[in-house]
This record gives structure tokens, sequence and C-alpha cells, in this order.
């Protein structure tokens, strides 16, 4: 019996050692810009979903398991959108999310690094970025900025556009 209080007391321990939070939309923001035919075409995403748990003083800790819903694309065009949308791209019907989940966090001071996996379309790809962290509201704000490949995630073939974009993160979490 002293043995299971002395684990329930440890693992009470171990949760207390970091925060939990909720990424939000309302003030939060992922953007995309791709470049087609030479021109950038700008995008976001909505529908943040996820936990976080994150303390500023042991990023070590800290693990990220963040998803956004592939369906709300948007570049201010719903023609282009509905094709977004589409089997060739994100195929949001049978991959209705994008996740982000990291398998490593590292630094210190409000700047660190994560590394991690992205989904996208079924496809899993390593990830490595540096993000900063500042008190906001009674939770976080995260920002960071990523370049990822489109042909690594399988979206849009032989297309016109540039394989390469470019990710903008600016998000609002919450205690959960």
């Amino acid at each position: 019996m002293k043995k299971i209080i002395l684990l329930l007391l440890i693992l009470c321990g171990v949760n207390i050692t970091y925060a939990q939070y909720k990424p939000v939309n309302q003030g939060s923001s992922l953007k995309f810009t791709i470049k087609n035919l030479g021109f950038g075409i700008d995008g976001s995403f909505g529908g943040l979903d996820g936990v976080i748990n994150f303390d500023p003083d042991n990023a070590d800790a800290a693990n990220f398991d963040v998803t956004v819903d592939a369906a709300t694309v948007n570049t201010d065009n719903n023609l282009h959108d509905e094709h977004l949308r589409g089997d060739s791209y994100l195929d949001v019907k049978n991959n209705p999310k994008i996740r982000l989940l990291s398998t490593k966090v590292t630094g210190k001071r409000g700047i660190y690094l994560l590394t991690g996996k992205l989904t996208i379309k079924g496809k899993t790809q390593a990830i490595a970025f540096p993000f900063t962290a500042a008190p906001y509201a009674g939770g976080y704000q995260f920002k960071g900025s990523f370049k990822i490949k489109r042909k690594d995630f399988g979206i849009g073939g032989a297309s016109t556009i540039a394989d390469e974009l470019d990710v903008n993160l600016d998000v609002l979490a919450k205690k959960g």
C-alpha cells in the first residue's frame, strides 16, 4: 500500500512540474505563403486544437500535440480553397487534421527549439524550428516560423506552385 501511495505522489509531482495549456483560435494565427508563377499566395488555417504542456523554466519537460482543421484552409478565393481541399492537395475528406507533435523541446529565457513530427495528408516528416514563448493573458503566446516542401507530403503533384512554402505561427494558449 505504501508503494502505491508513493507512486501516486510521484505521479502527482510530475504533473505539477509543468502546466497544461490549450491552443485557442481567437487571437491565434497559422499563416502560409507559397509562390505560384512567381506571385506570392497567402493563406491561413483555423480550427486549432490540442494540448501544450509547458513550463518556461523546464523546457525539457515540455511537449506539444496540436492540430488544425485542414478544411479551414483560406486563401480568400473560394474556388482555390475548394481545390486545395481536394484529393491532389490536402484531401481533407480522408485527412481532416494537420498535426504537429513535438519529440523534444529545448531552450530558455523565452527562446526555444521544437523538434518533432509534422503530419499532413497522412504523411509525417521530421521538423525543427525555433519559437518564442511569452506570458500572455493567463497563458502563453507562442511564435515561430519554418519552411516545408509540399511534395514531401504528397501535395499538389506537378502543379505550377513552388515546392517550398513558409509557415508562420502565432498561437495563444490558455490553461486547459
